[in-house]
């Protein structure tokens, strides 16, 4: 039977949640599939299944290889009749247990069919395989006769001590980076390019405040992806829900998040492979292994190997390839006790700092979460290091101000934690902030379809200011009245932009009353009633596949008809009586006109001719 037709029955059978599986871990288009028939033909196609079987370990290959072989020797084999094909061609075949667990994955994959415990591989696949020693790929003994390589090689003298602490000065200097990471982009969003890759002002400015080189912010940025810790919206990369609790967490807490989604991506089969040899160095033996047990795996494994060794040596869990404690355990026992191992590593955190006259606020040691979040909101991070240190400044108390603290609040927050009282000119300059606080009030404009916000003031120079300020000018603001300034912008444009200016700028509600601004944004989770190109493609095929119709049914009939004939691929057509009985035929059929079907009978070598409304199955011809 027909590849395509006994694979596009087959499609057409499955559950929605099946099929939708099939079709993204096969990465299979939409574009084009009007119906199963031309689905089967994507998951044929010769490309889809050689980026299918890249993805393949050695194992896998070499029993989908021999079922290849023996279904076009004889016809579907058993895991029995795979075992014995093995072992002829040298190497130890597996058990039969892992040939049938093997062949089902591969069955699961759409590669092959199985059914009443034979297997048989599509023809694309079979050819796909036999072309792979003209391109420099494992042909069946190959796969079936190599050994394995020495997986890793074992560590001889290395200081167990010197690894954890250069894993450890690592690891700290990752969350620190990601955090100060998910602070900046939490103020604000970074631009995405449609073609990849943050926009160069925003990663110049994020490399500022990281304090690190331009090549390492992406780097970070698919590290918090990865963790689930910013993702893109509408063109624009955005901290989530869970980047912001992630930053409330304490510092073993956040690297047991980072290096915990590093360890839930590591292929099972390479987790294996670490996890039974956590001592063990991962240099060229690591990936002479990897290139062995996936051996078509190409630049996408070795891209993969790349990024996988690249962080754990970025997140402390190695270290000059060599595992750390915490990454040892982590691979042998879990995240628990890798956490709980690199909090021994991990310098303490304080919540005291020192108040300096000249306003910068320094602190002995990493600062607990708590007191690390409330100190950003009044002052502004200048260095990030063992000892951080921050500064306080006309701007940084306006936004604390403009998000709700108030002179109190904050004195009393900063005398809590100081190890040094408060200094008078950091009292003097919170008291000076506090009262200039709100000679500028920004508010929305309901009225005005020109305008979206205005800004008044009693003091008409500083609005004169305003106005001349080249910082200022994208806002396109507007004079209504000598105390009023208007902008076609929202609100929160606006305000943020005077107060990044360093204006005395308060937002104030309807009735004049100040309210707090959060510059907060975070990414939301796509909406459920968002529409999903599978699952819309599904529809629109069970829409137009299924033969609840006389019509639906009959279109159905004419493309298994059309596949065949095209094929030459005799069919099994079973055919109502007048009487009402069914009989079948075994026909090769060679034409459809008129409404009838054309076809050579196997058995009594004659020509039928049956009508196509008298058809109600076809099926694989008998052997």
């Amino acid at each position: 039977m027909s590849n395509t037709l006994s694979l596009a029955t087959r499609l057409r059978a499955m559950t929605d949640a099946d099929l939708a599986a099939a079709i993204r871990i096969r990465s299979v288009s939409a574009s084009g599939v009007k119906d199963f028939f031309d689905l089967a033909e994507a998951f044929l196609d010769r490309a889809s299944i050689q980026q299918m079987l890249t993805r393949l370990d050695r194992e896998t290959l070499r029993v989908l290889a021999a079922i290849g072989q023996l279904t076009e020797e004889g016809g579907p084999p058993t895991a029995q009749d795979v075992a014995a094909l093995l072992e002829s061609v040298g190497g130890e075949a597996p058990s039969l247990t892992a040939i049938a667990a093997r062949a089902s994955a591969a069955a699961h994959l759409l590669l092959l069919e199985a059914e009443s415990q034979r297997f048989a591989a599509y023809e694309s696949v079979r050819e796909q395989l036999r072309s792979w020693p003209a391109f420099g790929l494992p042909g069946l003994v190959d796969l079936a006769a190599a050994t394995p390589p020495a997986a890793l090689e074992p560590v001889t003298e290395v200081d167990g001590r010197f690894v954890d602490r250069l894993a450890a000065d690592r690891a700290f200097a990752a969350i620190t980076s990601i955090t100060e990471l998910l602070s900046e982009i939490e103020r604000e969003p970074a631009r995405e390019l449609a073609k990849g890759g943050v926009a160069l002002p925003d990663t110049k400015r994020l490399a500022n405040s990281m304090s690190v080189d331009l090549e390492s912010v992406a780097v970070y940025i698919a590290v918090a992806e990865r963790a689930g810790l910013l993702a893109r919206e509408n063109g624009s990369w955005l901290i989530t829900a869970a980047g912001g609790e992630w930053l409330l967490r304490t510092s073993k807490g956040r690297w047991a998040a980072l290096a915990g989604a590093w360890y839930e991506r590591l292929p099972i089969d390479i987790r294996t492979l670490l996890g039974e040899r956590t001592h063990a160095l991962w240099g060229p033996g690591l990936r002479g292994y990897i290139d062995w047990l996936y051996p078509a795996g190409g630049d996408w494994m070795d891209e993969r190997v790349t990024v996988y060794t690249r962080d754990a040596e970025l997140l402390g869990i190695t270290a000059n390839q060599a595992p750390s404690s915490p990454g040892s355990l982590l691979l042998a026992d879990g995240l628990d006790a890798a956490e709980e191992a690199m909090s021994l590593l991990l310098p303490a955190e304080v919540e005291q700092v020192y108040l300096q006259h000249d306003l910068s606020v320094v602190a002995p040691g990493p600062l607990t979460p708590r007191v690390d979040a409330r100190l950003r909101a009044i002052a502004d991070v200048e260095s990030r290091a063992l000892a951080s240190s921050y500064r306080v400044s006309t701007s940084s108390v306006n936004r604390a101000m403009a998000a709700g603290e108030t002179r109190e609040s904050m004195l009393e927050f900063l005398r809590g934690i100081s190890l040094s009282g408060i200094p008078q000119p950091l009292d003097y300059l919170i008291g000076e902030a506090s009262t200039r606080y709100g000679q500028v009030r920004a508010g929305s404009v309901s009225e005005d379809e020109d305008a979206r916000s205005y800004l008044r003031s009693a003091d008409p120079s500083l609005l004169g200011t305003i106005m001349v300020d080249q910082n200022l000018s994208a806002l396109g603001l507007q004079r209504t009245g000598a105390d009023r300034l208007t902008s076609r912008f929202p609100l929160d444009v606006v305000f943020w932009s005077l107060s990044d200016a360093r204006y005395p700028v308060a937002a104030e509600d309807a009735g004049g009353e100040i309210v707090s601004l959060r510059r907060q944004r975070t990414a939301r989770p796509a909406a459920a009633s968002a529409v999903d190109p599978i699952e819309s493609l599904i529809e629109r095929l069970r829409l137009g596949g299924e033969p609840a119709e006389a019509e639906t049914g009959q279109a159905w009939l004419m493309r298994q008809l059309d596949i065949a004939i095209k094929g030459r691929v005799p069919l099994t057509v079973s055919v109502q009586m007048p009487n009402g009985n069914t009989v079948d035929y075994q026909l090769e059929p060679t034409s459809v006109a008129g409404g009838r079907l054309r076809g050579r009978d196997r058995k009594s070598a004659i020509e039928r001719t049956l009508p196509l409304t008298s058809i109600v199955a076809v099926g694989p011809a008998l052997s």
